[in-house]
């Protein structure tokens, strides 16, 4: 099986997502994060994951005759290759974004079934940006994001950390005739629908 089928089942891809940020988990806890899927299932997803090195077994204890193992993601293995990625048909894309919607579809569902949801207060949102970049401009910026995540992927959680995800998507559009609607600065102009735009936090 190649990594990109691997990694880009849906299935698959929330559990890895559920372990990002360095988090160790059993698969009861696992369970207890991702609802609606039956035990056999999941346990049979994460043993795929675990026999690929892509969930390292970090713990083992004993409970009731059984063995309750501890999980860890091996984020080297976790990533799909490139000679996959390169390999990787229009339609294969087309399913990969798809189950990575998926992913952020059910992290927002479990966020919005949360008790009193405020966007401002949780440091929550999601936005769209239009900028005009070269490439050399483009890769200037994905640098200087990468080195600002960089930095904060070190921290270990603590009672006044809230684990946040942080997904992104760079996609470029075809504009023909050059600037339109966007404004000179590169920002969506006023009259762009932006959701949840008045408590809503920039996402990259």
């Amino acid at each position: 099986m190649s990594s990109a089928d691997l990694l880009l089942h849906p299935l698959r891809l929330r559990i890895i997502q559920a372990f990002l940020g360095d988090r160790e988990l059993t698969t009861g806890q696992l369970r207890r994060e991702i609802d609606g899927v039956p035990p056999a299932t999941l346990y049979r997803q994460v043993a795929m994951l675990a026999k690929a090195g892509v969930l390292l077994v970090v713990g083992e204890r004993q409970v009731r005759g059984t063995v309750e193992r501890t999980y860890a993601l091996s984020t080297a293995d976790a990533q799909i290759s490139e000679e996959d990625l390169a390999n990787m048909t229009p339609e294969d894309h087309r399913r990969a974004f798809m189950a990575f919607l998926a992913g952020l579809l059910a992290d927002m569902d479990e966020y919005l079934d949360a008790d009193q949801v405020d966007l401002e207060v949780d440091g929550a949102g999601y936005r769209t940006v239009g900028l005009w970049l070269s490439r050399d401009e483009l890769a200037e910026m994905v640098a200087e994001i990468g080195a600002v995540v960089q930095s904060r992927t070190a921290n270990r959680p603590s009672p006044d950390r809230t684990r946040r995800m942080l997904s992104t998507v760079l996609i470029p559009v075809p504009t023909p005739d050059g600037p339109a609607d966007d404004t000179a600065d590169g920002t969506l102009d006023e009259t762009t629908p932006r959701p949840a735009r008045e408590k809503s936090r920039p996402a990259l």
